[in-house]
């Protein structure tokens, strides 16, 4: 495996830079980022590989056709998305850093060829998860700016190609990010571009409202969080844009996918109501929600924490983000361009109450609370949640999700059919779990992990003999 790993190599073919279709008569335009942006501003870009299988994918069809159109569409995609060619700044008299879209800013485009197996990348079989780093492009980040975005095309010689976005959270969420690849996808494969009323992005920051100063709060709370991460230095530059951290990934932690299908769901539901009618714990004061989400990231989490195993009483949490559209009063336009997520945390538990012979159980009575609980407050709560991290126990396993299965990321169609696989790479960065709608369609859900080889040793064991019972 350590051998096939070296023998694989990236060549890069051209980086080139990609303006809007219109960037000669557009304007320039600026976007201060909101409280939603705020919250993630020092985390990690969010890098996903969309990859797709096509035997025809020739070196020349790929400079040929592949390329242009990609090229091409892109740029015409991006005359509806200016800021994404823009650059998050934080000017020294300005409170809170900016997006600023100035005429002919420009993406970066990398266009590479690799000689990885495509088989093996896109298989239900563990593999090492630095194999995908090659794939991703590499987004700028420095005290100053930041770019909002970047892209990658590769080709597999005649396996196929893939896609890769490098996304800067700060400037977009998952929901945005979708809804333009959703808007290149159809560029790409229409050769025109239309987009319909959904795809086209709203820039109105006053739909946001802000009661409580919570800009100031966040930025406080991140500079309380940055002191956490210097020992409890001040930071040098607290207008700095670096990100906060950005752990090595070793040859030994891996990645692995798996698919639940609507009958696995439907039969970890069953086990959740068999158990909950016959548990020995008090009941919860509230019926368990068994959604799809709930019974999925539950069961989850409890495999993950079992397969960590070690002390029972050592310190777990978990958390997932909440799109607030919908929440918040007025609700917020589907198509707002920006972050309008925040997210729900539960820590100091213990992993004794997950690993316990009703830990499945526990967890779906948490997670089912946590989401019933949530309302147009939920918002409110992000300077209480970055607080939260300053008082982490050290070495806490805080379990989180990447992704949504309401994305419809398998819908993404440039016009060479759908998508073999979607891989979010950036779950390496913290212990989270990416979440998309299975390849099929048929109402299951794929998820992702990344774990030291070890531990997913045990924890593929674990997800699979638990959908045996």
């Amino acid at each position: 495996m350590v051998n096939e790993e070296m023998e694989s190599s990236l060549k890069v073919i051209d980086v080139a830079r990609v303006t809007p279709s219109n960037s000669d008569s557009s304007e320039s335009l600026t976007l201060p980022l909101t409280f939603f942006d705020l919250l993630w501003y020092k985390l990690h870009a969010v890098e996903r590989v969309i990859f797709y299988k096509l035997t025809d994918a020739t070196r020349p069809f790929f400079d040929s056709v592949i390329v242009p159109n990609l090229k091409t569409s892109l740029s015409s995609s991006l005359s509806h998305y200016l800021p994404l060619a823009g650059k998050l700044v934080w000017e020294p008299l300005d409170p809170k850093p900016k997006i600023v879209y100035t005429p002919n800013d420009a993406v970066s485009f990398t266009i590479a060829e690799s000689n990885a197996d495509f088989s093996r990348l896109t298989g239900k079989e563990p593999f090492p998860t630095t194999e995908l780093y090659p794939l991703v492009p590499e987004l700028h980040v420095s005290d100053d700016s930041a770019s909002a975005v970047s892209f990658q095309v590769t080709l597999f010689p005649n396996q196929g190609f893939c896609i890769s976005v490098n996304a800067h959270h700060a400037v977009l969420d998952g929901k945005t990010t979708t809804n333009f690849l959703k808007s290149w996808a159809r560029t790409c494969k229409n050769q025109d571009s239309f987009l319909p009323q959904d795809l086209i992005p709203v820039y109105d920051r006053t739909v946001i409202k802000d009661p409580m100063d919570l800009d100031t709060k966040i930025l406080n709370a991140w500079h309380r969080v940055a002191k956490v991460f210097t020992g409890g230095k001040e930071p040098e530059n607290p207008k700095s844009l670096k990100l906060l951290w950005s752990p090595e990934i070793g040859p030994d932690v891996f990645r692995y996918t798996l698919n639940l299908t609507r009958e696995d769901i439907q039969k970890l539901r069953e086990r959740l109501k068999k158990e909950s009618s016959s548990s020995s714990v008090s009941s919860s004061p509230k019926e368990l929600r068994l959604s799809t989400f709930v019974i999925v990231y539950s069961y989850a989490l409890t495999c993950l924490i079992k397969a960590r195993g070690g002390d029972p009483s050592r310190p777990v949490g978990y958390g997932f983000a909440v799109d607030c559209r919908s929440l918040m009063v007025p609700p917020v336009p589907s198509s707002y361009f920006g972050n309008c997520v925040s997210a729900c945390f539960k820590m100091s538990l213990t992993a004794e109450t997950f690993m316990s012979e009703e830990g499945f159980l526990a967890a779906a009575r948490m997670v089912s609370d946590s989401v019933e609980a949530l309302d147009e407050n939920v918002a409110l709560k992000i300077p209480e949640i970055l607080e939260g991290f300053t008082t982490l126990s050290p070495g806490t396993q805080v379990l989180s999700v990447a992704g949504s299965t309401r994305f419809g990321v398998y819908g993404l169609d440039f016009g060479w059919g759908r998508p073999e696989k979607v891989v979010v790479v950036s779950i390496d960065q913290g212990e989270a779990i990416s979440f998309a709608e299975s390849r099929d369609g048929s109402g299951g859900v794929e998820l992702g992990f990344s774990l030291k080889k070890h531990e997913m040793d045990v924890l593929v064991d674990l997800l699979h003999k638990g959908l045996e019972n």
